[in-house]
């Protein structure tokens, strides 16, 4: 019998992907960059089979747009591409996913305020709510709470965004692959 020691763990014994979601506000700057550099750090461990990577906005206002230009152009300069296209949260990545990570602690209550509403409408899992997490609240070399929206500052912005990202990113996957 083989062990799966060196697997990351799976929601399901029928070896379901682990799924994570990243929402920030529009899903242009600060989640497509996370989901880049997941994404790139997963492939760099071989791992893509085991996850499920996804991001979205907490409002639909650019859906359907690929990410920032500055953002990619920032993103590229480390060597992580990102090709997602905006989309806003639904109902069912209350269903989808196992992890949903919020940017900021706005997006956190946007996040959990569509889910109080959809409730009613839809079948969602009763303990969905604990999926929303704070993507700073994986940070281990920064002492952040939040990751700040770099839409309207400059160049700096966009690179503290993925200097949290990358830190949070690394330390999400240890503890899911743990």
């Amino acid at each position: 019998m083989a062990s799966s020691t060196t697997q990351p763990t799976t929601t399901t014994e029928t070896n379901k992907p682990f799924s994570v979601l990243f929402v920030c506000l529009g899903n242009i700057c600060r989640s497509p960059a996370a989901e880049g550099v997941f994404t790139d750090l997963v492939n760099k461990r071989g791992l893509q089979s085991n996850f499920k990577i996804d991001s979205a906005g907490t409002i639909g206002y650019h859906e359907g747009n690929p990410a920032d230009s500055r953002m990619r152009a920032a993103s590229k300069k480390r060597g992580i591409e990102i090709t997602s296209i905006s989309r806003p949260i639904r109902p069912s990545d209350f269903r989808d996913f196992d992890l949903i990570l919020a940017m900021d602690r706005q997006n956190k209550e946007d996040i959990l305020g569509a889910l109080e509403r959809w409730k009613f409408k839809e079948t969602l899992p009763d303990d969905a709510h604990k999926k929303v997490k704070l993507m700073c609240s994986y940070c281990k070399k920064h002492s952040e709470s939040e990751v700040p929206d770099p839409y309207y500052g400059g160049p700096q912005g966009f690179e503290k965004v993925l200097d949290l990202l990358e830190d949070a990113c690394e330390s999400l996957l240890n503890s899911i692959v743990a």
